[in-house]
């Protein structure tokens, strides 16, 4: 296909080391073509798993780029399921609407499948509108908030202020808030673990990015002087006429106790010169909310986060455990993943579960994209039925597999791919 809309052959082959310079460049163009930092293309290089890598090939020019990561993600249970971590997804604006994506999209898929390990597909999506038609589901959601430190004060559980706090260069923290950070994945659904290379990209903090901003911090508590909790962050000088109105821009917070978690965001929220404090990527039940003492001064938003496909879904619903017993046959419709289509009976509860095809009556229908998005447990499936998405053939049916596929904590992941 050309950019004059003759047919073409595009062909698609896995990407070979000495080609990444290329099929990078394509991708950087397709996002709009500004460059990234050198420090920031040398992480993503390292980190490129090619042989999962697929380039689209217009002659000799690459025109369409897609990646996976080999991940391990956290589900309601707290087990590690296999996933493919979509990533690096683009098309050149002149090969746009050719079905080159398309054509990426099912290679993909079928060599996910091929692979027999992953019954999981995941990605954060540029525009969310493009990956429902290949039965990606939004599962987890992600909370930004900006909170006007000049008028909320943050309250803190009894013994917060015997936690001590030190100002600790990044990279000199960085081996502890990677334990902390691993000791977290477990405990919430859509956390991935991070393997070897993928601690660096906390730290990653080229100029370029900061808008004005300070370079990273870390700051630490500790508590009868062992480490619990850390935060990273940055802070934007800024001057009105009537004084310092400062920004602290919060990466990443973590910590062992709610003292430790309270000190930590009283720390950010009281340094001097700053008038806000602002986060764009928490989890929705984020304990913060609980401390602020107006959270109408927090401009609390809400957008789509991590997009989930089982691409196997009889392995995809047997690997994660349920909050209450559920026995419930599907009927699911996958028109691009047609072996997913039929009908499937879950049994599960908490602990554990078992996911086959059968022949029985099926109690709910519906399409994989929503058993991606209530996978996790963080979309009901009786929200999902709300809006027409699901449909109870069985009455009782509904609610009984919407309480079981629920989560006690919201899903979340903290950093992107």
């Amino acid at each position: 296909m050309s950019a004059h809309g003759a047919t073409v052959p595009v062909e698609l082959r896995t990407l070979v080391p000495e080609q990444w310079d290329a099929w990078y460049a394509t991708l950087e163009e397709a996002f709009g073509g500004v460059a990234e930092a050198p420090e920031e293309r040398a992480l993503w290089r390292a980190l490129t798993e090619t042989g999962r890598s697929l380039a689209a090939w217009d002659g000799d020019e690459v025109v369409g780029t897609a990646g996976a990561f080999s991940f391990r993600l956290t589900v309601p249970g707290g087990s590690p399921v296999p996933a493919a971590g979509v990533t690096m997804v683009g098309v050149l604006p002149t090969h746009r609407r050719r079905g080159v994506l398309r054509s990426l999209m099912r290679r993909q898929l079928d060599d996910i499948r091929a692979r027999g390990t992953e019954p999981l597909a995941v990605l954060t999506a540029s525009e969310p509108t493009i990956y429902g038609r290949f039965g990606y589901g939004c599962a987890v959601e992600r909370m930004s908030l900006s909170i006007d430190t000049t008028r909320v004060s943050l309250a803190a559980p009894e013994g917060t202020d015997a936690v001590r706090l030190r100002l600790v260069p990044p990279e000199k923290a960085a081996d502890r808030c990677e334990e902390l950070y691993a000791e977290r994945v477990p405990l919430r659904p859509g956390m991935v673990a991070r393997g070897p290379g993928w601690e660096r990209l906390p730290l990653l903090d080229p100029e370029s990015r900061r808008d004005g901003g300070s370079p990273l911090r870390c700051v630490v508590a500790e508590e009868d002087g062992r480490f619990c909790g850390y935060a990273l962050y940055s802070v934007k000088p800024e001057w009105e006429a009537a004084g310092p109105s400062g920004t602290v821009r919060v990466r990443d917070v973590e910590a062992r106790s709610p003292r430790a978690y309270a000190a930590l965001w009283r720390f950010l929220a009281g340094i001097d010169l700053t008038s806000s404090v602002v986060a764009h990527s928490r989890p929705v039940d984020d304990p913060v909310l609980h401390l602020v003492s107006d959270v109408r001064r927090c401009h609390v938003s809400v957008r789509d986060l991590l997009h989930v496909r089982p691409v196997d879904v009889g392995a995809a619903l047997s690997a994660r455990a349920y909050a209450a017993p559920v026995d419930v046959v599907f009927e699911v419709e996958d028109a691009f993943c047609p072996w997913n289509t039929g009908r499937w009976r879950l049994t599960g509860d908490t602990g554990g579960a078992v996911c086959a095809p059968t022949r029985d009556a099926a109690d709910l229908a519906l399409s994989v994209r929503e058993l991606g998005s209530a996978y996790l447990g963080g979309v009901s499936l009786a929200a999902l039925a709300g809006a027409g998405r699901v449909r109870e053939l069985r009455a009782g049916a509904l609610e009984r597999a919407a309480t079981a596929f629920l989560s006690p904590v919201a899903p979340w992941l903290p950093h992107g791919f």
